[in-house]
């Protein structure tokens, strides 16, 4: 199945929302492929298709811009060399609150299985105490890991 493009997911998400600002949208996803031009995904892909697809399973919740964008940047952050004054300057202080909320979710590490559960519970918890939206990006994040889970490591699998 070929990757989903841009183009498909802004006129999705235009059909929903007539009012969308799909120059933003479209920006976002250069900037994303601009930051993540070297990168390949375990399965040797472009990086790039995993934040359009996290953008695409978004945009089929008939999301906001803001969060379809934080979607297409949600791993600048971690995965690049990318400020996060940029990310604020180019599509506002919301966005850059949903990549780093989602960024935060993705950074501790645990002992335990147990440990690793009960932290993800609580960080959840907190994180939709700030921003719903936040949870939203990172379930369609981990839902497209999920959906290409043999193409990676055992020990991302495991995780």
């Amino acid at each position: 199945m070929p990757p989903i493009t841009i183009e498909e997911i802004i006129a999705e998400v235009k059909a929903y929302n007539h009012a969308s600002n799909s120059e933003l949208i479209l920006e976002a996803y250069h900037l994303a492929a601009e930051y993540h031009k070297d990168q390949r995904r375990d399965s040797g892909e472009p990086y790039i298709h995993h934040p359009l697809e996290v953008a695409h399973i978004l945009a089929s919740m008939q999301i906001d811009d803001t969060t379809i964008i934080a979607g297409l940047l949600h791993d600048m952050m971690e995965d690049t060399k990318v400020d996060p004054k940029l990310i604020e300057e180019k599509f506002g202080h919301a966005a850059l609150v949903l990549v780093q909320g989602v960024t935060k979710l993705s950074r501790l590490e645990f002992r335990t299985r147990h440990d690793a559960q009960a932290e993800s519970l609580r960080k959840m918890f907190m994180a939709m105490s700030s921003d719903i939206r936040i949870i939203l990006v990172k379930l369609a994040d981990r839902l497209h890991n999920m959906r290409t889970i043999d193409s990676h490591h055992s020990m991302l699998r495991q995780k």
